[in-house]
């Protein structure tokens, strides 16, 4: 992905494509992605995580293939949307494995794998830089990166976990029948939905507006505004890499109202900068981004390890989240963008800022509930028939109800 990102520029010079077509192609990726995501849970519900991780990371980079050779616009169009059906198949089947694998470490872990994903994306920006100002055409970069991928993933496809017995999928980590998660509620999945598209259309504004922001209302040094994004994404990328730990001692609840707390109060920030003083202005909005990447780090893991939490198959229930989630992407450059157009950016900016409140409206009562879907009665030793405390895999234990 990184990679891809990366050489965007190096394909619209090749192909001569201009910002209208090149936007289309960016909606035909995250189309195909989630139309996929749609049909990846039933996959990973019927063959287990590991076993679609194994088909569909291998795939994801071989298909890249498609968009480095297109030789034109329409062939590129085409080969897009197959693009982004492996991006998504992959998507779900890896955060699928994850909350697996998050169930049987025994405490939070979810969040340092977006982190690693974030690194990733760096680290294919940092390569194409290093290749390109080595006189290496992107093109070829892109090819090398199809045809080596695939066998990257050979290694670390060996140490995922292996598929539980049948039994194991109906049993909960306290040893209970477990609810299945694929058969959560519509309306919970909705309302975590909910929380997921807030939270991606708030991030996806600060990627797409934080350094014009800084040049069009601050008017920054044209060399100085794209650290408002540098600053929001490093925020995000430190926050997911260190969160696991603060998740686990506030548990889930308040982490996302926390999450929705502060990348609320970082919005904010940014609206005021223009208006705080001349002196004042750039570092009251780096520091709104900042406080944003913080808060909207942990709102995917979060969500993700509350449905983990609610046991058994969850391959359908995080395909829904995660399409709701990757929804909010795709809408958010257009919806900013006409706002933005016909009133003016701080005004489309009052729209993640607002959003980022329903992280916290939508998260934390959504989790509350999955955590009493995950909670089963149970007895004490010293007084029989008595409710006790069970605990969950995000380590909050939960009164049992009669």
């Amino acid at each position: 992905m990184g990679l891809w990102a990366a050489g965007l520029p190096s394909l619209n010079d090749r192909l001569d494509l201009g910002p209208a077509r090149l936007g289309s192609v960016l909606l035909l990726i995250s189309g195909g992605a989630l139309v996929s995501m749609l049909a990846a849970g039933p996959l990973v519900d019927r063959w287990s995580s590991r076993r679609v991780c194994w088909f569909a990371g291998p795939f994801s980079g071989l298909v890249l293939l498609g968009p480095a050779l297109a030789p034109s616009y329409w062939s590129l169009a085409a080969l897009a949307v197959l693009f982004g059906m492996g991006l998504g198949v992959t998507e779900v089947a890896m955060n699928a494995h994850s909350v697996e694998v998050e169930r049987r470490y025994g405490r939070p872990i979810i969040s340092a794998f977006h982190g690693v994903w974030s690194l990733g994306g760096a680290a294919g920006g940092g390569l194409t830089s290093l290749a390109l100002q080595g006189g290496l055409d992107a093109q070829w970069l892109l090819i090398a990166a199809a045809i080596v991928v695939p066998f990257l993933y050979l290694p670390a496809a060996y140490l995922l976990l292996p598929d539980p017995p049948a039994h194991d999928s109906a049993t909960s980590t306290t040893g209970a029948p477990a609810a299945d998660g694929s058969s959560l509620r519509w309306g919970l999945i909705a309302l975590l939905g909910l929380a997921a598209f807030a939270g991606h259309l708030s991030e996806g504004a600060a990627i797409d507006w934080a350094a014009l922001h800084a040049r069009w209302i601050l008017e920054t040094d044209p060399a100085v505004a794209p650290l408002a994004y540098t600053i929001f994404s490093v925020a995000m990328t430190t926050f997911r890499l260190l969160g696991d730990p603060i998740r686990g001692r506030l548990g889930s609840v308040r982490t996302i109202q926390l999450a929705g707390v502060l990348a609320t109060l970082g919005y904010v920030l940014v609206l005021l900068s223009p208006v705080v003083g001349e002196t004042l202005r750039v570092a009251c909005a780096w520091t709104g981004w900042a406080l944003a990447g913080v808060g909207l780090a942990t709102v995917v893991p979060v969500l993700f390890s509350a449905v983990g939490a609610a046991g058994g198959r969850v391959g359908r229930a995080l395909a829904m989240v995660t399409a709701f989630g990757y929804s909010g992407l795709l809408l958010g450059p257009a919806v900013l963008g006409f706002v933005a157009e016909h009133a003016s950016l701080p005004v489309a900016l009052f729209i993640p800022a607002a959003l980022a409140a329903v992280v916290t409206l939508a998260g934390s009562p959504a989790i509350r509930a999955l955590l009493r879907h995950s909670t089963t009665p149970a007895t004490g030793p010293g007084s029989p028939g008595s409710p006790v405390a069970t605990p969950v895999p995000d380590g909050e234990p939960q009164p049992a109800r009669d």
